[in-house]
């Protein structure tokens, strides 16, 4: 049944938009594709490392309390013995012996009957595990079985001391990452939004179980505002509480948005209680429990989890902000001069400020001045077209401003910057542009 929210048309010009102007690109297209998995252009990568910058300046940069880490992809195949993906990560599948099509069971309207031909002769639902399988060493047998990881989180909790002694932290204290993950997902979908191959932005905050609703509180506020900020609504963003929980956990919830083909988890915020370093401690030998200096008192430490996909996030993004403009200006018998616009924030924007030469004798002093702001901004050059393609091309990859060097400029030391939304014009002298762009693009 589709999503009330759906809009698959909105769908199928996202994912050409991406593809003409370079955001997203399917893999190893050449040789036909390889379903589930994702490249990214040279607007797509901008835009990537920028979401993924904002999230680590937020969670991380801007706090004396959260610790960074960078972990392996592959780590000692026991972590996921001790986490349970290994006996427990799984979906139930079921194959249609008329069509030969591989459905997940909690994906099907009727669980009796084939959703892409209609049989109802199906398989017995078998469980299917996601961990995705490799070798690590010469042998290609049992003992040298490892594991992509699924998730980015169980490296945080096997390094918890680690990061706490080498970064001099006490309770409470979080350890963020941003990384690969990957996931054999038997039906990839809904374009990025359910890949084999994705990109994690995880934080695991632990303290003392007493105060640990009070935390779970407080990210679950700091995560919701964040999005408020990226310019979700309460028309386009949800929260959905789960009632059903891990038996280990003690609260969840998930922030929903909307994305063309309906309403689906962003984010997930959680309680985890003390079940991942008990678990590790437990497999390891090593006792990862906290001694509290303050308090005289050794404790397992309670985790906090805030865990975000970046392709995710880029998919909402540009979902949220695809906009089709028709101009007031349409004279009878044309056909309809439509606008595409992405109306991105700024500072996830793959372009933030886009210099355009009034004519191309005027080219070397436009590229000089982007050259100047390129340490400021990501910034483009762009001289190909009319002034008016260019504007359109800008306002298509979601560039919030243009600055047009026209021959006026030569004399009153001052450019035109358009903004993408309003298409209203303004004067600014080149010694206050800086400053100028920098009130705009503010956080």
């Amino acid at each position: 049944m589709a999503d009330e929210a759906s809009n698959p048309e909105l769908m199928d010009k996202l994912v050409s938009l991406c593809k003409r102007r370079g955001f997203v690109f399917p893999s190893s297209e050449i040789y036909g594709g390889f379903n589930g998995f994702w490249d990214y252009g040279p607007y797509g990568c901008r835009m990537k490392r920028a979401v993924e910058a904002l999230w680590w300046k937020e969670m991380v940069e801007t706090r004396d309390n959260i610790e960074g880490l960078d972990s392996t992809i592959i780590a000692n195949p026991t972590i996921w013995k001790a986490s349970g993906h290994i006996d427990q990560f799984s979906d139930l599948m079921t194959d249609c012996k008329t069509c030969k099509a591989r459905h997940r069971v909690d994906q099907m309207d009727d669980p009796t009957t084939c959703p892409a031909c209609g049989s109802k002769d199906l398989t017995e639902p078998k469980e299917f595990n996601l961990m995705m399988k490799t070798f690590v060493g010469p042998v290609f047998d049992d003992e040298h079985v490892a594991y992509l990881r699924a998730e980015s989180c169980q490296p945080i909790f096997v390094d918890f001391h680690s990061v706490r002694v080498a970064a001099r932290q006490k309770l409470p204290f979080g350890v963020a990452q941003v990384g690969k993950a990957f996931r054999n997902e038997i039906n990839p979908r809904n374009f990025t939004f359910r890949s084999r191959e994705f990109t994690q932005m995880e934080m695991e905050f632990f303290c003392d179980g007493d105060e640990g609703m009070k935390w779970f509180e407080y990210w679950k506020e700091q995560r919701i505002n964040y999005y408020k900020k990226l310019g979700f609504s309460d028309d386009n963003m949800r929260i959905y509480v789960h009632e059903k929980l891990a038996h280990y956990a003690k609260a969840a919830i998930d922030i929903e948005v909307k994305f063309p083909f309906g309403w689906g988890e962003l984010e997930g915020v959680h309680h985890r209680g003390t079940w991942d370093l008990s678990q590790h401690s437990k497999f390891s030998g090593e006792d990862l429990s906290y001694f509290d200096h303050d308090n005289h008192r050794t404790i397992m430490p309670t985790v906090i989890e805030t865990s975000v996909g970046v392709d995710r996030t880029m998919l909402a993004l540009l979902a949220n902000a695809y906009d089709e403009d028709v101009a007031a200006t349409k004279k009878e018998g044309q056909e309809e001069d439509v606008r595409v616009v992405l109306h991105l924030p700024a500072l996830v924007a793959p372009i933030q400020v886009a210099f355009l030469p009034q004519s191309k004798k005027l080219s070397e002093n436009a590229h000089a001045l982007c050259k100047t702001f390129e340490r400021y901004f990501r910034c483009e050059f762009d001289e190909t077209g009319s002034i008016g393609k260019r504007y359109r091309r800008q306002d298509e990859i979601g560039t919030p401003y243009c600055v047009t060097f026209d021959f006026d400029s030569l004399n009153d030391n001052a450019v035109t910057v358009r903004d993408r939304d309003t298409m209203q014009q303004e004067r600014v002298g080149i010694t206050q542009l800086r400053d100028y762009l920098e009130g705009k693009i503010g956080f």
